[in-house]
This record gives structure tokens, C-alpha cells and sequence, in this order.
């Protein structure tokens, strides 16, 4: 054996002393087959599509790098949408129609009912491997007497099939349906029950106790942007007729339209006291420390008191309005007896006179 054989020998005992084991390869095809569903993520409550990206699987292993981070953050978001599409929705005719979905009631309000949609199945297929895995979606629609309806975790394009359910059962449909959209992350490695975020809360764990607390603080929040609506435009008509009589020193409205105002003013306010139920406690609230600390978070980022305290304020500008307005038309019509009288009486002396001068005229 020469030199060099002699080397290359020694160095070949060397290399296998350090590293015994043949490399094995990265995984085999039923291992790729087990990665691929180890990486599918799961909600516990209220599952939603969670985007599975192709960086994650390239090369057949996780990136763990920025966009692993980005995908974490976006796991467990849930898209929350509030409508206002109509003053008015039968909750009974409702739920005999949707007696498979509706959830049973654990409050004593009457004023809502959750609807739970399951079972509906989503593809997603893993890039790389042609593996599909069927995600099961459980959706939630909150339907509320007063014509909000608050849906979780239901796609942009599928929202107009569930409106539709509620609006069989609805009156007093809206030319403009008012919206709002927030969201909901699930982290259940979180030590305390929520956290505050723009536009999205962070939760523990998201169930059909906590979608009743936020569908109703949403479904109350949806409602009062419309009354304020209502109510801006009531100010603007008396601002207008404020202006004109800055202008010309009097006013044409009448006592019927006026009266109208007085009534859509009241019916605005009792809808939002009574109907609406801003200042209600929820049972659900104050039976459970946890919901009652999102019901008050969701609250004051909604700023519902302050906006409450807006349209209180507004109202009592335009019952100033209409007390004045009432005023001057009573005073108008006063004015209008008293000539009345004057003519009356003008007339009853032309007669008087007239007797007179022809009792006293000869024959």
C-alpha cells in the first residue's frame, strides 16, 4: 500500500469514528404527509380560515422567520360585522323559521337571538404536497328586535345570504343599511381574559356567551349611529328655518309638520332608552366578571355614554326649537282671534249705528 492509500485510509476511519450514523433524509413521505397537518392551527370557539402560506412549507419544514411571525399574529382572527338594516324585526316568526341553528337562551332578554351556523366545509390545499384539508367553520349571526343584526366570522361575499334570512322577518327596511366591522383574536396562551386593540379585542377564548356580549354592545353601538342620524337631521331642518328667520323675520312651517317633528323627536329618544336598551345592564355582564370586563371595554371604546350624551344634547336643542316655534305659532293664532274679535266687534257697532241713525231718521 503506497503513501497516499495509506492516507486516504486513515483519513475514511476518522470521518466514520466522528459521524457513525448515514445522514437520513429530511422526512419521508408519510412524515411530510404527519408536518403538513402538524402546522394546520385550530380555534376553540369560533374557528375561522386560517391562511396557510407556501413559505411555510418550503424546502418541507416551517419558516420560522418573519413570515411565521406574521402568520401567527393574523391566527384566531375573527371578522365581527354589524348592519342596521330595519326598525323593526319579528324575533319570534325568526326563530320558529331557524329552530336548527338558534341557540338556546341563557339570559332572560327577549330583545335577541344568536343563530349558530356549523359544519359548513372550506378547502385549503397545502402547497407542495397536494394534501386538502376540509376546515369546519362555525358561524354566529345576533338578531335583534330593534333591526341590528351582528355576524362572526362570515366572508364578505357571504353576508348578503344571511342578511337575507333576516330580512324576511324584518319591517321597516332601510333605503341605506348603516355597517360596522371590528374583529376577534384568540390567544389561549394569554394570562388575562382580554386585551384591547384598534379595532379588535384579544381573547382567551371566544364562546357564545362572549359572541352575545359583543354582538350586543355592536348591534346597540349600529343602532345609535342611526338614531344620531335621525336626530342630525332634525337639527339641520331647524338650523335652516333659524337662519330664514334671521332673513325675513318670521317662518312658514305649519303646526302639522311641526307636531310631526315633536313626534319623530319623542319616538327617537324612547327607541334609544327603550327599544335599543342602551342603559340596560346585561345579565350575562353581571352574572360573570370576565364578560362584564368586555362589556365595558367594548362600551367605552364604542363610546357609547358619550355619543348617548351627544344625541341627548341635540334633542333638547331641537325641544327648545320646537317649544319656541310652538310659541310663536300660538301666538299667531291668538293674533288671528283677537282681529277676529275686532272684526266682530267692528261689525256689531256698523250695526248698532246704522239702527240708530235709522230709528232716528223721520218718516
Amino acid at each position: 500500500m503506497g503513501r497516499w492509500s495509506r492516507v486516504s485510509l486513515l483519513l475514511h476511519q476518522v470521518s466514520k469514528s466522528l459521524n457513525p450514523n448515514p445522514p437520513k433524509p429530511l422526512f419521508s413521505s408519510s412524515a411530510s404527509s404527519t408536518l403538513s397537518f402538524s402546522n394546520l392551527r385550530t380555534f376553540s370557539a369560533v374557528p375561522s380560515r386560517v391562511p396557510i402560506d407556501s413559505h411555510e412549507f418550503d424546502s418541507g419544514f416551517p419558516n420560522y422567520g418573519l413570515g411565521a411571525k406574521e402568520d401567527e399574529e393574523d391566527t384566531g382572527k375573527i371578522p365581527v360585522k354589524a348592519y342596521f338594516l330595519s326598525t323593526s324585526i319579528n324575533l319570534k316568526s325568526m326563530q320558529a323559521e331557524n329552530l336548527s341553528t338558534v341557540i338556546p337562551a341563557t339570559s332572560r332578554s327577549s330583545n335577541y337571538i344568536a343563530l349558530r351556523y356549523s359544519g359548513i366545509p372550506s378547502e385549503a390545499t397545502v402547497p407542495g404536497f397536494g394534501v386538502k384539508e376540509n376546515l369546519s367553520c362555525c358561524r354566529y349571526m345576533v338578531v335583534f328586535q330593534y333591526g341590528s343584526a351582528v355576524l362572526f366570522n362570515i366572508e364578505d361575499h357571504e353576508v348578503e345570504n344571511y342578511l337575507e334570512l333576516v330580512r324576511r322577518h324584518a319591517s321597516g327596511l332601510l333605503p341605506e343599511m348603516r355597517k360596522d366591522d371590528y374583529a376577534v383574536k384568540e390567544k389561549p396562551q394569554m394570562v388575562e381574559d382580554m386585551e384591547g386593540g384598534a379595532d379588535y379585542i384579544v381573547l382567551k377564548t371566544l364562546d357564545t356567551d362572549g359572541v352575545r356580549i359583543i354582538g350586543s354592545v355592536l348591534g346597540q353601538s349600529i343602532a345609535l349611529d342611526y338614531f344620531v342620524s335621525q336626530v342630525d337631521g332634525m337639527v339641520q331642518e331647524f338650523a335652516d328655518i333659524n337662519r330664514g328667520m334671521e332673513k325675513t323675520g318670521t317662518f312658514t312651517m305649519d303646526k302639522k309638520k311641526l307636531l310631526q317633528l315633536v313626534g319623530k323627536a319623542n319616538s327617537n329618544l324612547a327607541d334609544v332608552i327603550l327599544k335599543v336598551g342602551l342603559f340596560e345592564r346585561s345579565e350575562i355582564a353581571w352574572r360573570d366578571a370576565k364578560y362584564a370586563q368586555i362589556y365595558e371595554y367594548l362600551r367605552e371604546e364604542y363610546e357609547v355614554t358619550q355619543r348617548f350624551g351627544n344625541l341627548d344634547f341635540k334633542l333638547k336643542f331641537v325641544e327648545h326649537n320646537i317649544h319656541f316655534l310652538q310659541e310663536v305659532i300660538q301666538n299667531r293664532k291668538s293674533d288671528f282671534l283677537e282681529w277676529c274679535i275686532i272684526g266682530l266687534l267692528s261689525i256689531e257697532n256698523a250695526i248698532s249705528l246704522y239702527e240708530i241713525v235709522r230709528d232716528s231718521t223721520p218718516l
